[in-house]
């Protein structure tokens, strides 16, 4: 990475971490990047799609884990494992500045596989409903963001391993609600 995007992220990833913080988000930023936390939200959606679709539903869900699956993978397995990006809170340059909200985690940083996961949820859930509900768009977009912006201000990723996991997660989100939308023309 170019020394000078290097510093940039090193500064936004400061900001956020130190300068936003705050009770409420010390609260609040550990439980939106937990995956438990959002296990009332994964039943509603499965209970919901499979409730008014039935087996078209079904094949929604399967679809929906297929993009999860391939986003997770692709970004943990591969572009992690490519890339080899430290954490911040392993960067002998900040390491001992940051505030660590939660342990620091075991894998790279680039991407953040948060970031993929839940953009590629969120796009492929608003890119199917988007006809029937608009509103989804602002909905699954915040959930993600959220995720996401809790990712760096709890201490174990940089603003650009977040940005460059949505733009992952949404290529991964945009591509397999085409293929799902290509064969349920109730979707299209």
């Amino acid at each position: 990475m170019p020394d000078f995007l290097l510093q940039l992220d090193r500064h936004c990833f400061y900001l956020i971490n130190h300068n936003f913080s705050n009770p409420v988000f010390d609260a609040i930023m550990p439980l939106l990047r937990n995956l438990r936390f959002w296990i009332p939200l994964y039943i509603f959606i499965i209970a919901f799609v499979i409730w008014n679709y039935k087996n078209t539903g079904v094949r929604l869900i399967f679809t929906l884990l297929l993009t999860v699956g391939v986003a997770d993978y692709g970004s943990a397995s591969v572009i992690k494992t490519w890339v080899q990006r430290s954490r911040p809170c392993r960067d002998e340059v900040i390491a001992t500045t940051i505030i660590s909200r939660v342990p620091c985690g075991t894998g790279y940083s680039f991407p953040s596989t948060h970031a993929s996961d839940h953009f590629a949820m969120s796009i492929f859930l608003a890119l199917v409903f988007y006809r029937k509900w608009r509103w989804v768009w602002f909905w699954t977009i915040l959930w993600a963001m959220l995720v996401s912006f809790a990712q760096v201000y709890v201490g174990v990723h940089y603003p650009v391993d977040v940005t460059a996991g949505a733009l992952f997660g949404t290529l991964i989100g945009t591509l397999f609600a085409w293929l799902f939308k290509k064969y349920h023309s109730q979707f299209a």
